[in-house]
């Protein structure tokens, strides 16, 4: 069982290096925008959630279809970049949260602007 800082700074590291080929080096056309929002590695560093954000929602399906199917390009690229023994095999998942968050955010200033309406 590795280290939690370390899991935690190798997670980091493929994070940054992810973005920065998703951006660079990716040559799918379904891969548009995306955001590498956080990465979970696995305490025996063979998995890696990676957790992504699209700019647009009908983007989510064909974004998450094209970086699974650049996983394996990707993992090679990583392991050229990185110097870990294990480089641990890529799982992409879309990271709603962010959307959630803008929603709750949605709906408190709504709440908030008809109790200052009831208040008038």
């Amino acid at each position: 069982m590795a280290n939690p800082t370390r899991l935690r700074r190798i997670a980091d590291q493929i994070q940054r290096e992810l973005s920065d080929l998703i951006r660079n080096e990716v040559k799918d056309p379904r891969v548009g925008m995306v955001t590498i929002t956080g990465v979970e590695v696995s305490s025996d560093l063979a998995h890696a959630k990676v957790y992504f954000t699209s700019l647009a929602e009908q983007d989510r399906e064909d974004s998450l279809q094209g970086l699974q199917r650049a996983a394996g390009f990707l993992r090679s690229q990583l392991a050229s970049r990185l110097r870990i023994h294990n480089m641990p095999e890529l799982h992409f998942r879309y990271d709603a949260s962010i959307e959630q968050g803008i929603r709750l955010s949605k709906l408190i200033d709504e709440a908030v602007q008809n109790k200052s309406n009831d208040g008038e």
